[in-house]
């Protein structure tokens, strides 16, 4: 997945907000991190404000997340 896509998709699912939307972003950012790594996902957590929205802290690993 491009990193452009992820942040279309990723936007989608902040202006939801809400627990199943918080997994999708967690299976989304196991993708980035495996495909891009660590300093991706993290920018993502940021620019997005991750954080304040589903407690998804930039450090977490999310490589795990749907297998």
């Amino acid at each position: 997945m491009t990193l452009d896509r992820a942040r279309e998709i990723i936007a989608e699912q902040v202006a939801f907000g809400g627990g199943y939307n918080r997994n999708a972003v967690r299976l989304l950012l196991g993708e980035i991190q495996r495909e891009h790594g660590q300093t991706a996902t993290d920018d993502l957590i940021r620019e997005f404000a991750l954080e304040s929205c589903f407690g998804l802290r930039p450090g977490m690993d999310f490589s795990r997340v749907g297998r």
